[in-house]
């Protein structure tokens, strides 16, 4: 199967690439995903079996607090233009990445399930953002019912791992929060966005392309199957550990600043129905490893 993957450049791109060289990855020097007419003619031109779809404008809290026009019309565009194209195309098989952003604030239950994406509207902090994702979800659905084509979505937690993005002004709190603790004074004090209690699923970003295959072969459903770890973390655990890994004799000062979404974890219950032997890396172990590779990257440049 030849199969073609957006976002080849990109955080998970980088690291599916390790997983699967043979298959084929645009980036955005190879196609616009914002122009409906090139992504139409690359595709055509690839002629592809399938299409794993991971291209996205992502962000911290705080850029999708500062940007949300942005988030919305790139992710909006860029979702709509890769699945009509796919359809144009003739492309058959198409999986696409959803984002546990796109479930409601609150639920009325946790973990939530696949079956609670639109049961409310997202955190407000991230809004945009989710419900782009969320549209992505009803434009698959849509097609599914319409043409009867095999498209279908995965919402993976919260990711981390190497080759993530370490800006602290736009990257996610895991990588912002190691580089912060890296660059930091011996005895001095890190300041963390927020208040520290939140919860979240740090997903090592290894996993999901260890998944991705998998669900490639197996998920044919109109469920948008959740991709997450059994177990979920503070924020405050969650640095605690990277400081602790780091050997890092510093204080933390939570600012109280955006705290965003109190908790979001999602049931991998019928992840683990389909793949009932996959292991996920627990999160020490994914934290080291993401450490490491950071340390070597800031000695190559």
């Amino acid at each position: 199967m030849k199969v073609l993957v957006t976002g080849g450049s990109g955080f998970v791109g980088k690291r599916l690439q390790l997983i699967k060289p043979d298959w084929v990855y645009l980036s955005s020097s190879d196609v616009d995903l914002l122009s409906y007419d090139d992504c139409l003619a690359t595709f055509k031109k690839i002629k592809p079996d399938a299409v794993i779809h991971l291209a996205a404008r992502v962000g911290g809290i705080k850029d999708n607090a500062e940007k949300p026009a942005e988030f919305f019309y790139q992710n909006i565009m860029m979702n709509t233009n890769v699945v009509h194209a796919c359809y144009k195309a003739g492309i058959k098989r198409l999986l696409a990445s959803l984002s546990t952003c796109a479930f409601p604030n609150v639920v009325d239950h946790y973990p939530f399930s696949e079956g609670n994406i639109c049961d409310g509207p997202p955190a407000e902090t991230n809004g945009a953002y989710g419900y782009s994702k969320r549209a992505l979800y009803v434009h698959i659905l849509s097609y599914r019912k319409q043409y009867g084509l095999d498209y279908s979505c995965f919402c993976p937690s919260n990711l981390y791992g190497p080759d993530d993005h370490f800006d602290p002004q736009k990257s996610h709190f895991i990588p912002a929060t190691i580089k912060k603790l890296h660059e930091a004074d011996t005895n001095g004090t890190v300041e963390i966005w927020g208040t520290g209690k939140p919860l979240r699923q740090a997903l090592f970003v290894d996993d999901l392309c260890k998944a991705l295959p998998l669900l490639l072969e197996k998920h044919h459903s109109d469920i948008p199957i959740i991709v997450a770890p059994d177990l979920q973390n503070s924020i405050s655990e969650i640095v605690t550990i990277c400081k602790d890994i780091m050997g890092k004799d510093v204080s933390l000062d939570f600012n109280g600043n955006l705290d965003g979404q109190y908790r979001k974890d999602g049931s991998n219950d019928r992840f683990k129905e389909l793949f009932p032997e996959f292991k996920f890396t627990p999160l020490e172990e994914g934290l080291r490893k993401t450490y490491e590779w950071y340390k070597e990257r800031i000695l190559i440049f």
